[in-house]
């Protein structure tokens, strides 16, 4: 393994880190007070700057707009991004739209891509990914009641969904719907494109998460979805195939998250230090002073570097071998680095004090904003199951002494 950065990337990541420097973090008071529709013209302006930087949508296809590149080099602009919040959007790569574009393009027929994926990809629509369901276990996507049934040349679509991500303006919704009940488990449901303004297309909140509605791009919403119907045109891919479809989703997707969540282990990191340098206990005793403080900012570097290389061996394992062989390694990650992002991250709140429980800081809207990392494409203590399940097969019948 080599993860040697190329003379190019590093001028790319310099830009990135520039910009986010100078341009967004100091957006950041305005981010944590304001509506996402009230930011939006603001937030326009940047993405505009992007786009005349090149460095518009840095993983999606350059036929469509994007730079292209592969998953390491966007691996570490995640990193890059995640030191605030407004990073991805403002830079074309946001969840759920980057998991849909790579949707389209793998299995979205010409005319979806025309009317869906080139739009999406330029930054003029916003886009939803509908499967987790009120009543059912979001980290089992194969238990679903959300019903697809064919009538004529058109679907009916009927179900209750949540986390919904950014459904709140956006122009359609992939929804995870069974289309094939009497098939295996694996290849009953199918993915379908549900524009937003569809009779029976029905957004009934964004939802609160610990206090916060949120709107547009950072909201989560929970969808009815009441004898909707649209055209089996819309179905991407071939039907039963939305489980298979989904995990190719999920496994890049998890890539992205873990750097992310890795660019704001960082960003905590640097506002503790600051801090622990800069408040004094005393005349002349600042507080990175006292050694549980340092023990802070030792374990902290420690944890950072150690999923950070954990990711990149993950990422580097995806694209030599695959999704499938890389499966044990992406699990690890998951749990793994949103963990230490938890730790990182109340670390810092602590040595704040009562200031990082305000919203002076960005770190409050860390500390709740990302303890769902813990939970979303799939909670920790199902990815430890599965991980230990499959070692515990690798172990088997072996004679260790």
């Amino acid at each position: 393994m080599d993860f040697a950065i190329s003379e190019k990337m590093e001028t790319i990541l310099g830009m990135i880190r520039e910009f986010v420097d100078k341009e967004l973090i100091p957006m950041e008071p305005e981010f944590l007070t304001n509506e996402f529709r009230d930011m939006e013209p603001e937030l326009e302006k940047k993405r505009d700057m992007v786009k005349k930087m090149e460095l518009w949508a840095p993983n999606h296809p350059k036929e469509y707009g994007g730079m292209g590149l592969n998953l390491m080099d966007h691996a570490l602009v995640s990193e890059a991004l995640g030191r605030t919040p407004i990073g991805h959007y403002v830079f074309g790569c946001q969840a759920p739209d980057a998991g849909n574009i790579e949707i389209l393009n793998l299995h979205g027929t010409p005319e979806q891509k025309d009317k869906y994926l080139q739009p999406l990809v330029e930054g003029k629509i916003r886009s939803c990914f509908s499967m987790t369901e009120v009543e059912q276990p979001g980290s089992n996507p194969v238990i679903m009641d959300t019903t697809a049934v064919k009538d004529g040349d058109d679907y009916i679509i009927n179900g209750h969904k949540w986390y919904s991500s950014s459904a709140d303006g956006a122009e359609f919704a992939i929804v995870m719907a069974v289309t094939n009940p009497d098939n295996a488990k694996y290849m009953q449901a199918s993915m379908i494109i549900v524009p937003s303004d569809t009779p029976g297309f029905n957004l009934v909140r964004n939802i609160p998460v610990m206090g916060h509605a949120g709107s547009g791009w950072s909201s989560h919403g929970e969808i009815l979805y009441q004898n909707c119907r649209v055209p089996q045109s819309n179905l991407l891919g071939p039907e039963g195939g939305g489980f298979v479809i989904a995990q190719e989703r999920l496994g890049p997707g998890r890539i992205h998250h873990c750097m992310r969540w890795i660019g704001i282990c960082t960003r905590a990191f640097d506002l503790m230090v600051h801090r622990a340098n800069t408040r004094m206990m005393a005349p002349g005793q600042p507080l990175g002073s006292k050694q549980i403080i340092q023990a802070f900012i030792s374990e902290s570097a420690a944890e950072i570097q150690a999923a950070r290389l954990m990711v990149l061996q993950a990422a580097w394992a995806m694209e030599t071998k695959g999704h499938k062989e890389a499966r044990k390694e992406v699990s690890l990650i998951k749990f793994y680095v949103a963990g230490v992002m938890q730790k990182v991250i109340d670390r810092a709140l602590q040595v704040h004090g009562g200031l990082g429980m305000t919203d002076d800081t960005i770190i409050a809207f860390l500390f709740r904003h990302e303890r769902a990392a813990r939970i979303y494409d799939g909670a920790d203590e199902v990815h430890k199951a599965s991980i230990a399940r499959r070692i515990l097969k690798e172990y088997e019948g072996k004679n260790i002494r």
